[in-house]
Formats: structure tokens, sequence, C-alpha cells
């Protein structure tokens, strides 16, 4: 609600000697506004950006991950008897365990972080059947 007072000049106009003052504290308050709207959205989108890249740099390393994985589910029982225990390749670390006789366990973790496991899976190899 805006309460003007009027007052008569010397020739006999009208002048608002309120309005002009409360109109330009509404203008400085709504460009306040409108500024502090924009360093929130300013950081929003910025920590959006900063989210997007580093799950695409995690996206990529668990890509190589899965590479690493997959190439020893093709080892030979002979080749995984070989790997077991841990292996550090590059940026990545490589865990082969023999729980059971027939059965390996393979895990990928990143160097940073060896507790972390990323990747997990189990291969079954049967012992060599020896013929008497």
């Amino acid at each position: 609600m805006i309460i003007a007072l009027w007052s008569t000049g010397s020739r006999g106009h009208h002048v608002l000697s309120r309005e002009r003052g409360v109109a330009i504290l509404e203008v400085i308050v709504a460009v306040a506004i409108l500024g502090i709207t924009g360093v929130m959205l300013i950081e929003i989108v910025g920590e959006n950006m900063r989210a997007f890249a580093s799950a695409d740099a995690r996206e990529w390393e668990l890509l190589a991950e899965e590479r690493i994985l997959a190439s020893h589910t093709l080892l030979t029982r002979t080749e995984l008897d070989r790997r077991l225990g841990l292996r550090n390749l590059g940026r990545f670390v490589v865990h082969v365990q023999r729980p059971e006789p027939s059965l390996y366990r393979v895990t990928v973790s990143r160097a940073t972080a060896p507790d972390v496991e990323d990747l997990v899976t189990v291969v079954y190899r049967p012992a060599p059947f020896h013929v008497r």
C-alpha cells in the first residue's frame, strides 16, 4: 500500500512527495532480489557441472576396471594360479583369491582406495583330471 502525500507547489501543480522515494526503494529491492537469485543460480549451475564432470570421470574409470575384470575372466586355471594375491595395474589393484579348489574370486579396486572393491566376480575353473 502506497501512501502519497499531496502538496501544492508554488504554481498549483500537485507533486507526490513520497511516491518517488518509495518507487526508487522498490526498484532497489527488486534489483537486489534479482542479483541474489542470479548468484544462487550460478552456484547451482556450477555445482551441477562439477557433479557431471565427476560422474563422467568415474564412468570412464569403471569402464577401465570392467576391461581389466573381463580380461581376468578369460584366463586359464594356470594363469589365475600365477596371479593369486594383490597386483597393482596402474591406477587399479587386482586381487585374485581361490576360496575353493575350483573357484577364483577376482576383484578390481582403485589404487587410491584398495579396500573398496568396485567390481567383483567369481570364476569357475575345474581341476584337471589325472589319468592313471
